[in-house]
Formats: structure tokens, sequence, C-alpha cells
């Protein structure tokens, strides 16, 4: 008679090992699923990237052409004329002191009654702002007038007459050219007053 003592015989948790084994298989699944996911992400963006790569430098490509074209079309005397015209103004914008406000302003106090202003062009070269004016008079007499006054105010400098002519109306015609600083001269400061003669001994 066989006899077996069951106390003997190890005892292994086969459910508990079961289980862990079920949890890793699903961490493995669940990481498996997360890393395809993120591959297929990759690849649709990585798609995207150069699908979008391609067709800017297509259209770089055609945008250089069409430059090309333009510039072969380009007249070369109107490229300078209104390069010429942008660097006139931005000089004037460069040249903040200019106040066009302060300018008419200082034209009307020299001006004389008999004597029009018709039209002023202000530009700038190597850092002066020249000024070209045509001004209408009834007399040549009453436009050097005005050119004395606005040498006198110093705001203008080298004031010449280049151009002048009659007009049908008889009026003078003048164009004058000048260079304006904006700078007026400073008054003359007052004289001082007299003193009164003292009376002798001192006493006044």
């Amino acid at each position: 008679m066989l006899r077996t003592n069951l106390s003997t015989r190890p005892f292994y948790n086969d459910r508990g090992v079961h289980i862990a084994i079920g949890i890793a298989a699903l961490l493995i699944a669940a990481l498996t699923a997360w890393n395809i996911v993120r591959v297929v992400t990759l690849s649709r963006q990585n798609t995207e990237l150069a699908t979008r790569v391609n067709r800017d430098h297509a259209e770089a490509e055609q945008l250089t052409k069409m430059a090309g074209e333009i510039r072969g079309r380009i007249n070369r005397e109107e490229l300078e004329l209104v390069v010429e015209s942008a660097r006139e103004a931005n000089g004037l914008i460069d040249q903040r002191t200019f106040s066009w406000t302060a300018f008419f302003n200082r034209l009307e106090s020299t001006m004389p009654p008999d004597v029009m202003l018709t039209s002023v062009r202000p530009s700038v070269k190597e850092g002066h702002t020249r000024v070209t004016m045509t001004v209408l008079g009834r007399r040549a007499e009453d436009v050097d007038e005005f050119i004395e006054k606005l040498e006198a105010i110093g705001a203008f400098e080298d004031v010449v007459p280049s151009q002048q002519d009659r007009t049908e109306e008889g009026l003078y015609r003048v164009v004058i050219e000048s260079i304006y600083t904006g700078v007026e001269e400073p008054p003359a400061p007052p004289e001082p007053a007299a003193k009164p003669p003292q009376k002798p001994g001192g006493a006044v």
C-alpha cells in the first residue's frame, strides 16, 4: 500500500502566474499598438512635409522665373528715375527737422504783398535740403525784396534766381533756388539802457 505525504509536494500559484503573464502581454500589446500609431502618424507628417517642401520649391522656381522675366522687361532709365525719386522721398522722411508748417510760416512772413508763390519742390542731396520755388511778382523789385528777406531770416542760404521770364499777364515769373536750413538767426540782444547822468557828489 502506497502512502504519499501530500504535505511534501510544492504548491504553485498557477492562477497568479497566468494573471501576470496576461498583464505583461497586454502591456506589450499596448506598447506595440502605440508604436504603430506613432509610426503611422510620423510617416503621414513626413509625407505632408515632403509635399509642402516640393510645393514651395516649385513656387520658388516659378517666382524666380517670373522675376527674371520682369527684370528683362524693365526699362533701365525708368528704373533709375524711380530709384532717384524714392531716394529723394526717403531723404525728406529722414529730415525730421523739416516742418512744412514752419516752412510756409517763414515764407508768409517774408513774402511781399505783390509776390505770389506758385510752386515749391524740396529735394535732399548730400544731407542738404534744397528748395526750388516759383514765384510771380508785379515788379522785379518785389521779387528782389522777397529774396533779400529770405536771406535775412537765416533759414535760407544761397538764395539765387535761376530762371526768370514774363507771363502773358505781364507778371515777372522767377524760379528761386535755395538751401533750406530751417534755422533762423537769433534776434539781436537789446541795447542796454543809458544810465542817467549823476549829479556832482554822487547824488542822483
